[in-house]
């Protein structure tokens, strides 16, 4: 199944998106730079082309465009494809994917979730692998008593409270240094 990507410019800097016929497979949040974000969505992606997204891709621009605007979403009615995805992973996935803007969960509140208690650092492993943050908004999971964790995307625990205070998370919603 061929795989296409295109950038495009958000409120933060500018994201890449990634996708199949069957749905969203990847989205880079801003690097340092756009080339930056180019050579991130490339390797992690070899084989997709850029070229011009197609409707439902352009659709899930607009509104991560949206979100990362200060009008945050779901996100949900983005249809994703999980078909390199392993199985535990997916599980992880969906139960992030319910945790609406403005509320968060812990590693190990996904763990019990998904009938796996004990596996906070496996859910946390699931999550820095995650193709698709802020679809799949694994900024929303904290680790035990509220600590922010690990993230993963580009600017790390900086970006990550920086997504959470857009939503307006309580703790995280107050000014920051950027």
């Amino acid at each position: 199944m061929t795989t296409g990507f295109a950038l495009f410019d958000t409120a933060l800097g500018t994201c890449a998106l990634a996708w199949r016929a069957t749905g969203i497979v990847g989205l880079q949040l801003p690097e340092s730079s756009p080339e930056a974000t180019l050579e991130r969505i490339v390797a992690s992606f070899p084989t997709a082309t850029e070229h011009d997204p197609p409707p439902a891709a352009l659709e899930a621009m607009e509104l991560i465009r949206a979100h990362l605007s200060g009008s945050p979403d779901d996100l949900r009615s983005i249809p994703l494809d999980f078909e390199d995805v392993p199985e535990f992973d997916c599980r992880v996935y969906e139960v992030t994917r319910s945790i609406g803007p403005g509320n968060t969960l812990t590693y190990g509140d996904i763990a019990r979730e998904i009938d796996v208690p004990g596996a906070s650092q496996a859910v946390g492993q699931a999550l820095g692998r995650n193709p698709i943050p802020l679809i799949v908004p694994c900024h929303r999971v904290l680790a035990a008593g509220g600590a922010v964790g690990g993230f993963s995307a580009g600017g790390g625990t900086v970006t990550k409270r920086e997504l959470l205070a857009l939503e307006h998370v309580p703790g995280f919603d107050d000014p920051t240094l950027f």
